[in-house]
């Protein structure tokens, strides 16, 4: 009788619906993800239905908060749920409304509505491009192993600080989200030459007339007038920056987001990149480029089987067709590319390379040692995932030394930015504490130079270049692939050496000034004394060769040795 129990409790636990365990409650609620970025638990704020079916698809919204603030404050805005007003007991008569702190520590009643949706802490006010950004997209795929997601009805939206990550997240990356509805956005840099990737995406704008980023978000209307796939707008006379007040009174984004479900097979894409991180729309796929240099593919079905593209900056690319209902599979497809005819036959995807100035119909294959994704650089390429700084001891260096050495390692992990404390931990560790498992999931940033830092001098055969230890007052800072991974060196004088112009940072530098100057820099830097005194900087070339140009100047300095 006993085993009977036993074995029906088994079978009743695997059947789903009827399995006994704690279920989440309905409403809103914190759940947190682990980040393989710095090991940590990150947080992030979540809604569930009410009268939650765990058998059927829901749709997700996703929220970005603003600076100095947090995920259950956005969590709040998103709802149109503001701080709450009270009594006055310092001057009674007056009303008073609750700080953000205060707003923190608890949720209000939401208006119930029929979706998911959640906001991620994201670090803090740290903008929303590398880390933060990855965050957004770990956070969803935790959604996705609790949740069932209808994954053409995936909504993001966000103010100020988030209004411009959703131009971000949302341009670079458009096939993710069904609509967009940014509230008075703060973009970070190169977000604008993105605009008309909104070709496939209904877009709301918010903004107040009396906004200090009234002028940035009227010159996003007219980009999206001119490339969205749907524009709404609204402006809200005489408010400044808190037009989320009126934006998200009454839970009215979700009514505006109920319209829209996403295409995965539009009938035309139109895409601009300038990365391989982010080389794919939609059925359209860019395989080789220039990093760092906009590339453009605009690609659309004429008929069955037919297809028009039109590139500039790319060098090969695939169409997937496959589930396209202009495709028909095992027929031929006629290909006007730039112009020029060609019939292929297709098994679903149809890939084309440019090799010596002509276009063929051949898929393209990086070589091993080729820029491709995760190997493409910039400099900021090294502090977007799993990385640790290390510092050098290989010469045995005194006390004064070690300690200076030290203290540089921990000025460059130390991610302070606007909104105070960010917050990323990565490692600071000495070079002979590096771990074995460290060489194969993390970017190392290496201080130093082969002679000071064994980790250096371990991969010193393989890396392009080495500072001469000599050279007091110059800073050589670089990237270079190694293991799937990327090792930063950076011999003498630090990356955020103060230039002399003390030139101010354009945009807003939500992740401090020491990760906003690196995102500034390309590949390479040589410089003496500071920054504005520049030797040499630029790219290495699509095989991670030096340019011969480059090359030449440092040779000519004296101060690097070249491999």
């Amino acid at each position: 009788m006993i085993r009977c129990v036993i074995l029906l409790t088994l079978i009743i636990s695997l059947v789903p619906g009827t399995a006994y365990g704690q279920r989440l409650k309905s409403g809103p609620q914190d759940l947190s993800f682990f980040s393989s970025v710095d090991d940590t638990d990150q947080p992030y704020s979540v809604y569930i239905p009410e009268n939650f079916d765990e058998s059927r698809s829901y749709p997700l919204v996703v929220f970005l908060h603003g600076a100095w603030s947090n995920h259950r404050l956005g969590i709040r805005r998103l709802f149109g749920v503001g701080n709450s007003q009270g009594y006055d007991f310092i001057k009674p008569g007056n009303v008073a409304f609750e700080n953000d702190v205060e707003a923190t520590r608890y949720y209000p009643p939401f208006r119930p509505v029929d979706y998911i949706a959640a906001a991620p802490l994201a670090r803090g006010t740290a903008g929303y491009q590398g880390v933060p950004e990855q965050d957004v997209y770990d956070m969803i795929d935790d959604l996705k192993t609790r949740f069932r997601i209808d994954e053409d009805r995936v909504y993001l939206t966000g103010l100020s600080m988030g209004g411009g990550g959703t131009l971000w997240l949302g341009l670079t990356r458009p096939d993710v989200w069904a609509a967009i509805a940014p509230v008075c956005p703060a973009p970070p840099d190169g977000t604008p030459e993105l605009a008309g990737n909104a070709g496939n995406l209904p877009v709301h704008l918010f903004i107040g007339d009396k906004d200090f980023l009234y002028q940035t978000a009227t010159d996003w209307k007219l980009k999206f007038e001119n490339s969205a796939l749907r524009l709404d707008y609204v402006e809200y006379p005489g408010v400044g920056h808190n037009s989320w007040e009126w934006a998200y009174k009454d839970g009215f984004i979700f009514d505006w987001f109920s319209q829209f479900k996403r295409d995965p097979f539009p009938g035309k894409v139109s895409f601009t990149t300038k990365w391989f991180r982010y080389n794919k729309a939609y059925w359209v796929t860019v395989d080789d480029m220039v990093p760092g240099q906009a590339a453009t593919i605009e690609a659309g079905f004429t008929g069955p089987n037919a297809v028009t593209v039109a590139v500039t900056g790319v060098n090969a690319f695939t169409l997937s067709l496959e589930g396209h209902p202009q495709f028909t599979n095992g027929k031929k497809v006629s290909v006007t590319l730039n112009g020029k005819p060609f019939t292929v036959k297709s098994a679903g995807a149809v890939s084309f390379m440019l090799t010596d100035g002509k276009w063929e119909n051949r898929r393209f294959t990086p070589g091993l040692t080729s820029k491709q994704k995760g190997s493409e650089g910039p400099l900021s390429a090294a502090i977007i995932g799993s990385h640790i700084y290390v510092y050098g001891t290989a010469d045995n260096p005194p006390a004064d030394v070690l300690a200076a050495r030290q203290a540089q390692a921990m000025a460059a992990a130390d991610w302070t930015g606007m909104g105070g404390r960010i917050m990323v931990f990565p490692r600071v560790v000495a070079d002979k504490d590096v771990r074995p498992s460290d060489y194969v999931r993390s970017n190392l940033i290496l201080f130093g130079t082969r002679e000071t830092n064994s980790v250096i001098e371990y991969f010193a055969d393989r890396l392009p270049m080495h500072l001469d230890p000599q050279a007091g007052n110059y800073g050589l800072v670089y990237i270079f692939p190694m293991n799937r991974h990327y090792i930063l060196v950076n011999s003498g004088l630090p990356w955020w050496t103060p230039l002399k112009s003390q030139t101010a940072l354009e945009g807003f530098a939500f992740s401090g000034a020491k990760m906003e100057i690196l995102k500034k820099y390309p590949d390479f830097i040589l410089f003496k004394e500071t920054p504005d005194n520049v030797i040499a900087r630029g790219s290495f070339d699509n095989s991670w060769k030096l340019p011969a140009d480059v090359a030449g100047l440092l040779k000519a300095d004296g101060t690097v040795k070249l491999n």
